[in-house]
């Protein structure tokens, strides 16, 4: 089944280098049935920056191949949530998953369906440090962005880099400026590994930076350290790839300093979700996950959904699509970087996607 050899292999995937949304993926050979003599279903969608990449080549593709053509626009994890409680969208995109107090004001259902998982990179521009990796802790990291550590040769610094030639240069911290499902991931992991963070800033998709210079967008925090020497930031590890962009070895609770690539992310996923007890709105964390080659700083982003107010054939549109994304769109997430949902995730939102666009007499 392309199910299991294409998107669940998770352990096989290897970050590639991106595309554009206007190339040509590889060869898809099924795709999301429609009804026969169906007529075109335009569907709309905002929210995340996070996984615009693959969204913009899945869109692409399953439109050369349907009569779905789905348009997104890139606007940041909050404006998705706003825009689909709303309703002025068909679905929105999200990194951090709407709090229970956020669902309690929706006027209708919204459904949580994890697409594909990803991470945030930590990012740096130190040009002497081309061949030395940097190793960061969760509790420095936290101290760099609340600007208690202000220089990169600081002692702490040091401690986790004794090989590397670390200058005496400010560190330039970076952030994002808008309200964001990264800055949510990034908080929400500092928060889980430092008191002091917790106690300050905390978490959240609109986070009040100590400290620091702001970029809008992935975009615009990739932009920003790219132009700026002695800066570090976060953003999606694609966005770190697609700029040539170097990216910290970061300490994990099992205390070896993991990279972002593809078999570490998908280790956060099983570590998590092997604690996990059934859930059904799928709104997991993978933020500091335990075992020993998880990637402290992954996570799923999310499609959110409301059935009761797009409709039934609006939601049968999107079913399809999400249908086809995890059986033939796993090649095209690895090509990008992205890694496919572990089995026992995909298995859980593929019985969910059995439940849109259901009549209420046939709904399982």
């Amino acid at each position: 089944m392309r199910l299991l050899r294409n998107c669940l292999g998770v352990t096989a995937l290897l970050l590639g280098a991106c595309a554009t949304s206007q190339e040509a993926a590889g060869r898809i050979d099924s795709v999301g049935e429609s009804p026969a003599g169906s007529t075109r279903v335009d569907l709309t969608g905002a929210g995340a920056t996070f996984p615009y990449p693959i969204y913009a080549r899945w869109f692409n593709e399953y439109a050369q191949r349907t009569n779905v053509r789905i348009n997104y626009l890139s606007i940041g994890s909050g404006g998705g949530i706003r825009q689909v409680m709303d309703g002025t969208v068909d679905f929105g995109a999200t990194d951090a998953p709407m709090t229970d107090e956020e669902l309690a004001r929706s006027s209708t259902p919204i459904m949580h369906i994890p697409t594909v998982m990803g991470a945030v990179a930590v990012t740096y521009n130190l040009p002497g440090l081309a061949r030395h990796p940097l190793n960061l802790s969760g509790d420095v990291l936290a101290d760099i962005f609340l600007g208690r550590i202000t220089t990169w040769n600081d002692g702490r610094i040091r401690a986790l880099n004794p090989d590397a030639p670390l200058p005496a240069d400010t560190v330039q911290v970076v952030h994002r400026s808008d309200e964001s499902g990264t800055s949510y991931i990034f908080s929400e992991y500092l928060a889980a590994v430092s008191p002091r963070w917790l106690a300050g800033p905390g978490r959240g998709r609109d986070v009040r930076w100590p400290v620091g210079i702001g970029g809008r967008g992935n975009e615009g925090v990739a932009g920003q350290v790219k132009q700026t020497a002695g800066s570090i930031g976060y953003l999606e590890v694609v966005y770190a790839r697609q700029n040539r962009l170097p990216v910290a070895r970061v300490r994990n609770r099992s205390g070896r300093f993991i990279a972002p690539m593809a078999f570490e992310i998908a280790s956060a996923a099983a570590g998590v979700m092997s604690l996990a007890g059934p859930r059904s709105d799928l709104r997991w964390s993978l933020v500091n996950a335990p075992g020993d080659q998880s990637y402290p700083i992954a996570s799923f982003t999310w499609m959110l959904i409301s059935p009761q107010r797009i409709g039934t054939e609006k939601s049968r549109q999107l079913a399809d699509f999400l249908r086809w994304a995890l059986t033939d769109g796993g090649d095209v997430a690895a090509s990008l970087g992205y890694v496919a949902l572990p089995t026992v995730t995909a298995t859980r939102v593929l019985e969910l996607l059995n439940t849109l666009g259901a009549t209420p007499a046939n709904r399982p």
